[in-house]
């Protein structure tokens, strides 16, 4: 996986950002050279080491067939309810979030929206699932090129009470 200047590149538990700069810096008397990520989110400028990148989890945009499988997730209603403590299901979801794998962020953002329907969630929840659908929201609107309040209107309707027929 070899990113170049331009490209966007997604790092794991901060979202897409675009790569500004290749840089070589002499660390410890070694030469090391590192992909220059400003995150599109945020602003924040992160230095990826490029003979890590992979490792740390860093990738490419998703592609639509992914997109499909993330909205497959969040339309899945059939999954057990989650009866571990607070504390535990959080560091289960914080996990989850921090791999950057995409499949894994729509989980947590299901189950948390699932839970949010049958009561109100704490504080430490609504800031995960703010950031597990802001994760979610940026790469689909970065991968379909498209506002993001487009994604957010589509993930918000999914979540969205039923209407009674008339």
């Amino acid at each position: 996986m070899q990113f170049n200047v331009g490209d966007k590149a997604v790092y794991p538990a901060h979202g897409v950002g675009i790569i500004r700069d290749v840089i070589t810096m002499e660390l410890d008397g070694e030469k090391h050279t590192f992909y220059v990520l400003k995150i599109m989110d945020n602003g924040m400028t992160i230095r990826v080491p490029i003979d890590n990148a992979r490792q740390i989890g860093m990738r490419t945009v998703l592609g639509q067939e992914h997109i499909d499988k993330v909205f497959e997730i969040l339309k899945d209603r059939d999954v057990p309810a989650d009866n571990q403590t607070w504390n535990r299901r959080y560091r289960d979801y914080m996990s989850k979030i921090k791999t950057g794998d995409p499949l894994e962020v729509a989980k947590v953002l299901r189950d948390l929206a699932l839970l949010k329907a049958e009561k109100p969630l704490s504080f430490g929840e609504r800031k995960m699932f703010d950031q597990a659908r802001s994760l979610l929201v940026q790469e689909i609107a970065c991968a379909r090129e498209v506002p993001e309040t487009e994604v957010s209107g589509e993930i918000e309707a999914l979540f969205a009470p039923k209407q009674p027929a008339a």
